[in-house]
């Protein structure tokens, strides 16, 4: 299925005076950065990469496409014509899924005439805003749950591609499974789910709907015990799942109570292994909350799917060099009043101490930053004159985060706000 009309009128209409006026195959450079880190946290994570490449390889404009641009008049002839030969042939830089990033980090690097450029715009920012959002959400709440296990339920509660996109976002750091079976489809990651207490009461009593779930689906399976009354349920389920019951769900009253309380109860009953998930809104707050409660995992869906309170990014995505008449590459900005651009074409490292912990952002322009021995890139190469070089996995993806993670300092985990973990420092000649 095409992408190309998944963006704005106005890539189409700037494309046009472009082409009209010559100046559409001006080489230039687009990059993609965000300005500060909404809410207040220390860090940023990369995650979408992967899509914007899946994307870009539909990016075409064919008959149906056309026919709708020359029936609507969104642009004329011309334009059409070169659209319908539309094929980008650039080289894109970026750094991969699972990266950090801080206020001015280059995350993504579009190397094109301007015509193949500025028509990505709308494409690319819609998909990092969302998923390094997902990400960056996700990854507060991993490193909230530490050793325990995440399980990513908020299909419900989003757009219904947003969803999959949500789960994989969240798998890349570190949740456990999905409850989406597109996204495991999709994307291979481990899918988990149970039951809802609507199979409860659709049983005459909740020891029918627990027999009949074990009888279906095991002695591994979660019941879930709060339909009714939490202590009763939590008996019944020991009653039927006897000693080996792999789980109970626990979904609301205050959790840290409840839990400890069922921890108890099952213990006493010779229950030891059986293992106590919580669902019930939770954000890394809640998460954190519950660290020192008797819990074994935790299922997360509303705050996940919409960035725990920050539901995007805040990435823009802006020409910062383009053709001269003479050939040579001029640095340009944009200087309005607090939504300034820096000029030039950009690289990135991480700064690092000799004992490995991240120090700063550094950010070259038109020059690389110099690498004083410990420090390590940051921008790796994801297409090359059109073609797609970059093909990381999604186990790639998560490695590079726990990677990035460890070496930040102790600060940066911190949930409260603050300012960014790294500062951001930019070399030139």
């Amino acid at each position: 299925m095409s992408t190309a009309l998944l963006t704005d009128h106005y890539e189409l209409t700037m494309l046009q005076a472009t082409l009209a006026d010559g100046t559409a195959s001006r080489r230039s450079v687009f990059e993609v950065f965000g300005r500060r880190l909404n809410g207040g946290r220390r860090f940023g994570v990369v995650a979408g990469t992967g899509r914007v490449l899946d994307a870009l390889a539909n990016f075409r404009f064919d008959q149906s496409e056309i026919e709708f641009l020359r029936l609507s008049k969104v642009v004329d002839d011309v334009t059409c014509d070169w659209l319908a030969d539309y094929r980008f042939t650039g080289d894109i830089w970026g750094y991969p899924e699972g990266e950090l990033w801080f206020p001015g980090s280059p995350i993504l690097r579009v190397d094109a005439t301007f015509g193949e450029g500025v028509i990505l715009e709308t494409l690319i920012l819609s998909i990092l805003n969302h998923d390094s959002a997902i990400a960056s959400a996700a990854t507060r709440m991993t490193m909230a749950a530490g050793d325990r296990p995440c399980i990513e339920m908020g299909t419900r509660r989003t757009h219904e591609e947003a969803a999959v996109a949500s789960a994989r976002a969240a798998y890349i750091c570190g949740f456990a499974a999905t409850s989406n079976l597109e996204a495991g489809r999709r994307y291979g990651i481990p899918t988990a789910g149970t039951a809802a207490h609507a199979f409860t009461l659709v049983h005459d009593s909740e020891r029918d709907a627990f027999t009949s779930q074990i009888g279906s689906l095991g002695h591994d399976t979660t019941l879930l015990v709060d339909t009714y009354d939490t202590p009763q349920g939590v008996a019944t389920a020991i009653e039927v799942g006897g000693p080996h019951l792999g789980g109970v769900r626990l979904d609301s009253g205050d959790l840290a109570d409840v839990a400890r309380a069922t921890r108890a109860q099952l213990d006493a009953a010779g229950n030891t292994d059986t293992r106590i998930t919580v669902t019930s809104d939770l954000d890394e707050y809640a998460i954190a909350a519950l660290a020192a409660a008797p819990v074994d995992g935790y299922g997360v869906g509303t705050s996940l799917v919409t960035g725990s309170g920050s539901p995007t990014s805040g990435f823009v995505y802006k020409l910062v060099a383009r053709e001269t008449a003479d050939g040579a590459m001029l640095g340009v900005a944009k200087k309005s009043k607090d939504k300034t651009s820096i000029g030039g074409r950009k690289t990135a490292l991480r700064r690092l101490s000799a004992k490995g912990v991240a120090e700063a952002e550094v950010v070259g322009i038109d020059v690389k930053p110099r690498d004083d021995g410990d420090d390590r890139e940051l921008m790796v190469p994801l297409v090359e004159a059109g073609e797609r070089v970059h093909r990381a996995t999604l186990q790639d993806s998560r490695a590079r985060l726990q990677a990035s993670l460890r070496e930040l300092p102790a600060s940066a985990r911190r949930l409260s706000k603050g300012d960014p973990a790294l500062a951001t420092i930019y070399e030139e000649d």
